[in-house]
């Protein structure tokens, strides 16, 4: 009997130590506290990756002047890695499936941008604030969109203009002004330049219209961006059309009037501050050097104008996150601080990419740089802009570009019917787009 109570005792008092247990157990987890959650640990560095500003000068001015002012408004480091497109797209891929994205940001032209949103590897990017205190042209924001999201955020540009000595508005042809050129009105076509080209050979004896068709130059962008778009609405798809043809024959005309060392010349900064042209067209960074040598001799105006509309190239470089980055609120952070007015003009004195907000026209001090951004901004926001993007065609993209140096070559330089040259080189052209999977240029208008 005794045994038996011993034993029951034990039981409740095994038991009563169970609950005992179990209430304080419950206490520590219940009590109430007065501290907070951790925050999420602010990132003491993001990475940037970017194909463009690679080249030694400039990847020192962003590591040793643009992202240090940054670091001192935020407190958020960011080491800027130079990458190649195709080193890039690697790094994208093998992170994104591995589910362990390293960079926060990335800075690509659009093309490579498109390539990106096409595979789902961009976070769209309207779930973000609004960027305050910039506006982006029309053009600029409507390529932004891609694939049913906001790929990236225009951060800058670059193209190809038209320089003008300001002694050649002395023989302007009958019915066309300085102003209409200046403001590239409708007056301000191919045929009026072709007008005005030949009015100076005739008052003059001398053939001052140049463009960069040497060895080296740029002149083939001129032929497959700027005349084909304005003659015909497309790059490639109309390239052996009557208004191809139409078009070959006007540049067998305008050539009478262009300086024969045009085919040597690689860049007209120098033959325009020698005066062997009065007119050139060119990349705006090899004819910078005319603009900041002599500001008041020179003005930079829009291209003319084609039966088509003004056709003219846009290299745009976006700012985009990719899909599943780190510290996505901090990589905001930087694409506001970048495509502020005021960090696009230094990027502009600095490097020489134009800004994509309108509001940094305003903001480039008055002088050779304002000129050039001035002539920029009149071209992006024409109303008959007929903007060619330049093909993504990768290591094809010297065979594009032989493709219409070689229908050039013939045409012009030899006399050869422009039709049958056409129509015999656009299968070859055809082929690089099959070969590697790249779209065809669309046409398309502002």
């Amino acid at each position: 009997m005794l045994r038996a109570q011993a034993k029951t005792s034990l039981i409740v008092a095994a038991i009563i130590i169970i609950v005992v247990l179990a209430g304080i157990a419950v206490y520590f987890a219940t009590r109430p506290t007065t501290e907070q959650p951790t925050p999420p640990e602010k990132p003491e560095k993001i990475v940037w990756a970017s194909t463009q500003l690679v080249p030694p000068k400039e990847q020192a001015f962003v590591k040793d002047q643009l992202l240090p002012k940054f670091k001192q408004e935020t407190g958020i480091d960011v080491e800027f890695v130079g990458i190649s497109y195709s080193d890039l797209v690697l790094k994208l891929e093998s992170e994104i499936k591995a589910g362990k994205v390293t960079v926060s940001v990335i800075a690509d032209l659009h093309g490579g941008l498109d390539m990106f949103a096409s595979k789902g590897w961009l976070e769209d990017l309207r779930k973000f604030p609004q960027l305050e205190g910039r506006t982006f042209p029309k053009i600029l924001e409507d390529y932004s969109y891609l694939h049913g999201i906001k790929a990236y955020v225009p951060w800058l540009t670059a193209t190809y203009v038209m320089v003008v000595n300001k002694k050649a508005f002395d023989y302007l042809p009958e019915g066309l002004t300085p102003d209409d050129v200046i403001k590239g009105t409708e007056k301000w076509t191919y045929d009026a330049l072709l007008a005005w080209a030949k009015n100076i050979y005739e008052k003059t004896g001398k053939k001052l219209l140049g463009f960069p068709a040497g060895p080296n130059g740029l002149f083939v962008r001129f032929l497959h961006g700027y005349l084909y778009p304005a003659f015909t609405g497309a790059q490639v798809e109309n390239f052996d059309s009557p208004e191809a043809v139409e078009m070959w024959n006007y540049l067998k005309q305008l050539w009478q009037y262009v300086n024969p060392a045009s085919t040597t010349w690689d860049a007209m900064a120098d033959p325009l501050l020698r005066e062997e042209v009065w007119i050139a067209w060119d990349h705006t960074a090899r004819i910078k050097d005319a603009i900041t040598t002599k500001p008041d001799q020179f003005v930079v105006v829009p291209v003319p104008r084609g039966p088509q509309g003004r056709g003219f190239i846009l290299v745009i470089v976006g700012l985009a996150i990719p899909k599943g980055a780190p510290y996505q609120d901090a990589a905001w952070k930087l694409i506001d601080y970048l495509t502020r007015p005021e960090t696009e003009v230094e990027i502009l004195e600095n490097v020489g990419f134009f800004p994509s907000v309108q509001e940094a026209s305003g903001a480039v001090p008055e002088g050779p740089l304002k000129i050039l951004a001035e002539g920029v901004n009149k071209m992006l926001n024409a109303r008959d802009a007929i903007v060619a993007m330049i093909p993504s065609l990768g290591a094809k993209g010297g065979e594009f570009k032989q493709i219409y140096l070689t229908a050039f070559e013939q045409i012009v330089l030899q006399g050869k019917d422009p039709a049958e040259v056409t129509k015999e080189l656009k299968p070859e052209l055809l082929k690089l787009f099959e070969e590697t999977g790249a779209p065809l240029p669309p046409p398309d208008s502002g």
